[in-house]
């Protein structure tokens, strides 16, 4: 049995003998040939210094920082692509300006026509978010960036859409989103 840094009481050794009474291991471990009987002589001890003061805790291993998790829908590649504006969109959807309604609907016939041209990213240009209550947003400016992505959840072309992200300032920045359209097959 192997020691533990701290120890087990005599309640833990007992619990800890029983439980591994009760496993079968997934692999056996093999018995070796038995070695023949000649006595080992023991390693000689190297004296024990005791050391002045306090003996200083173990330091903690160091933690990997792990990276946040990408949203769903894009690989790596294509991340890397779209925080550089290293692609051109292929379509360019301009409601900024329109109001609800008309910018609801242009938002629709867009992303099929989008579609019907094969594109796979398309820039959908919103104006920027205004700070204002969620009530207030029917008439006031930044009513139709508030209202975007619950259109495309809810639209016709949810199921198309494989990733929605803020543009690069050289696209818009907060005034516009990448929507990027899954592959057609």
């Amino acid at each position: 049995m192997s020691r533990h840094p701290r120890g087990l009481s005599p309640e833990e050794a007992a619990l800890w003998a029983q439980l591994a009474a009760s496993v079968t291991p997934l692999h056996p471990v093999r018995k070796a040939a038995p070695a023949p009987s000649v006595p080992m002589p023991a390693p000689a001890k190297a004296p024990v210094k005791k050391a002045k003061g306090r003996v200083p805790p173990a330091l903690p291993p160091k933690a990997v920082p792990t990276p946040p998790p990408a949203a769903p829908g894009l690989d790596s590649h294509w991340e890397r692509r779209l925080s550089r504006a290293a692609i051109a969109p292929d379509f360019t959807l301009d409601l900024h300006g329109h109001t609800l309604e008309q910018a609801h609907a242009r938002l629709d016939s867009g992303l099929a026509q989008a579609k019907a041209m094969g594109a796979r990213m398309v820039l959908l240009i919103t104006g920027k978010p205004r700070a204002a209550a969620s009530a207030d947003r029917g008439e006031k400016r930044g009513a139709i960036r508030a209202k975007i992505l619950d259109w495309l959840a809810a639209g016709p072309h949810a199921s198309d859409i494989a990733a929605v992200r803020n543009a690069h300032r050289r696209h818009g920045g907060e005034g516009a989103l990448y929507l990027v359209l899954r592959r057609r097959r």
